[in-house]
């Protein structure tokens, strides 16, 4: 799933890079607002000093929920300090009037609560910044900005702040340009506590509203300006912004030595935590997670479009959002085939579903192939899933499939019924389930019913989408933690439904017995679940001492699925490594060729491996 209504703001201090970087890239790295503030200051004095009665004209984008103010206030009280006068001009100024943009976007917005009770769904928009702006207004704004070319008798400084002032019309007008980068789960939160309204605004809606229009508006024309930014190496200094406070202000030069360096090595994502009605405690004991968290529902380790990933530089910590460093080093990590069929995207995403010791299941639901999503949502594909079982407890299960000769006519009629008149379904009656242990594999294409069941942990792999598209059949009439009933989506559930896959169809095709691949002295490979209608395919790497391997131009993540700590390694440079804990995610970029993971512990190691199946990009 994807989707990050309600992260915990808890940051996990585990989950760091540490790549060998060159000294000058270190010491490159400004950290702290103020120092930033007075280093930004110094640049623009030295500027006007090389170029008497120049004007200098600054911009300030950054990713949607980006705050510039104290930046601005203490470049602001810099400048003054140095006898100049700051100029300071917000970009919201060229845009189209509020009505004006919420006529662009509202459309692509579901407004049918029969369709989509809780308003989450939506099409993903194909405008951008550009799109949004009044065309007199930006003409009058880019004419000011052309008068500042011409010399002056006194040097001015001008500073433009607000998201898509980059643009390509008016990139080339400015001389200092700044990106304000701020990572997905830190946008969320910022949403949560009122510091955002949507391009054009106001003021802000309730936070749900606000997130979903990010979804699908903000945040992808925000993705797609950014990352023609990134790859293109057009700015002057990357502002990592998260803490307003201590800002990272970092050349672009030493951006890219940092992200190029990163891409060498396994890596491993910061991941974020959510609470939910059905969480449990596994995770959240194992990773000594807050006691203010009620519990753990989902842990999303490696959700391409919602994670950060943190390097070590120096002294400093420093957060990126993780697709920041896809949109820059997408090759290196993916492979230039993968960047090519799957638009830049990182293809694959991995999270944890922690019911272990909770209250219930998951809802029984279902997803959407690629043709309904991009009718429906404009979406970049189907929504295919998989579990693998980590770890079971007493009487757990995974449901999947109808059972064989279910009246599936008269399980919509109940979950209808149960959604409008409050009667509890006999879901037992309908769908089928295995008996969950470790090691399960569960294929999960687009159209196939199923949940985790109570009392387990499973480590969720799915296709690409940006938005979530799981439709809650039924979820037993629980409300959810806020109190509300759980919305139910059996408008779209009953549409994209494969009925067909029941019990026996399941147990041929998608709940496979593991095969061996390859194998030799204390080590083997196995593949653990593949089929057509998934692009990705699903191993198992059991060894007591080390195993070989060699990405082959494709990108893998690995998963310890059992096993104390693991070290992976490059074979040609052994100095590029990451050492891996219990249940931590890694990838392994493409570029990195042959690696050996080594078991740093004593006792008989599992890991789960994913890779994109050979030919994907001819399907």
């Amino acid at each position: 799933m994807s989707f990050m209504y309600n992260p915990f703001p808890y940051d996990d201090p585990r989950a760091v890079n540490r790549p060998a970087l060159p000294k000058k890239t270190v010491e490159a790295v400004v950290a702290g607002t103020p120092k930033a503030a007075a280093a930004l200051a110094g640049d623009i004095v030295s500027r006007l000093k090389a170029a008497p009665g120049r004007n200098i004209v600054v911009g300030f984008d950054g990713y949607a929920t980006a705050d510039w103010t104290r930046m601005v206030n203490l470049l602001s009280q810099q400048l003054l300090g140095k006898g100049i006068e700051l100029d300071v001009v917000a970009f919201t100024e060229v845009l189209k009037s509020e009505q004006e943009i919420a006529d662009m976007i509202n459309p692509n917005l579901e407004w049918d609560t029969s369709k989509d009770p809780s308003l989450l769904f939506g099409r993903l928009i194909e405008r951008d910044y550009a799109d949004m702006f009044d065309a007199a207004k930006f003409a009058a704004f880019k004419q000011r900005l052309e008068a500042l070319r011409a010399p002056a008798a006194t040097g001015r400084v001008l500073l433009v702040y607000g998201s898509g002032c980059l643009v390509d019309e008016v990139r080339g007008l400015y001389d200092i340009k700044c990106y304000f980068d701020v990572t997905p789960k830190e946008a969320i939160l910022r949403i949560r506590r009122g510091q955002f309204a949507n391009l054009g605004d106001k003021v802000a809606a309730p936070a749900n509203r606000v997130i979903r229009r990010c979804y699908y508006a903000d945040f992808e024309m925000g993705v797609r300006h950014r990352g023609k930014l990134l790859r293109g190496e057009l700015l002057d200094y990357y502002m990592a912004s998260d803490r307003p406070d201590h800002i990272h202000m970092i050349p672009m030069e030493a951006l890219s030595d940092i992200f190029r360096s990163l891409a060498c090595y396994p890596f491993r994502c910061k991941p974020v935590y959510l609470e939910g009605v059905w969480g449990g405690t596994y995770v959240k004991k194992l990773r000594n997670l807050p006691d203010t968290m009620r519990n753990c529902a989902w842990v999303f380790d490696l959700i391409p479009m919602e994670v950060s990933i943190v390097v070590e530089a120096g002294d400093e910590k420093i957060d990126f959002p993780y697709f920041s460093f896809v949109q820059k080093e997408g090759e290196a990590i993916m492979g230039r085939p993968c960047v090519e069929k799957f638009g830049g995207y990182f293809p694959i995403r991995f999270n944890y579903d922690d019911t272990f010791h909770s209250n219930g299941n998951m809802s029984i639901q279902v997803h959407s192939g690629a043709k309904y999503n991009q009718e429906h949502f404009g979406e970049l594909g189907r929504q295919d899933e998989s579990y693998y079982v980590v770890v079971a407890g007493q009487d757990a299960k995974t449901f999947v499939g109808f059972r064989d000769g279910a009246d599936t006519e008269q399980f919509i009629r109940d979950i209808k019924l149960a959604d409008t008149e409050y009667k509890p379904v006999d879901y037992l009656k309908y769908v089928s389930y295995e008996d969950s242990k470790p090691g399960l594999q569960v294929m999960l294409p687009a159209g196939t019913i199923h949940s985790s069941g109570r009392n387990q942990v499973v480590l969720e792999i799915g296709s690409l989408t940006i938005g979530s598209y799981t439709y809650k059949l039924y979820d037993y009439l629980r409300a959810d933690l806020d109190g509300k009933p759980r919305p139910i989506h059996t408008w779209h559930g009953e549409r994209t439904l494969a009925y067909e896959r029941t019990t026996s169809w399941v147990r041929s095709n998608i709940v496979q017995q593991p095969r061996t691949v390859r194998e030799g002295d204390g080590w083997a490979e196995k593949i653990v679940g593949e089929h057509d209608l998934l692009y990705f395919t699903l191993r198992r790497l059991e060894f007591e001492k080390r195993i070989e391997d060699d990405t082959c131009g494709k990108f893998h993540v690995l998963t310890l699925v059992d096993g104390e700590r693991i070290r992976i390694r490059s074979v040609a440079q052994p100095e590029r490594y990451f050492d891996a804990e219990y249940m931590d995610m890694v990838v392994v970029p493409a570029d990195m060729g042959r690696y050996v993971i080594e078991n740093l512990r004593t006792e008989p190691i599992s890991v789960h491996k994913t890779m994109l199946k050979d030919g994907f990009d001819k399907e």
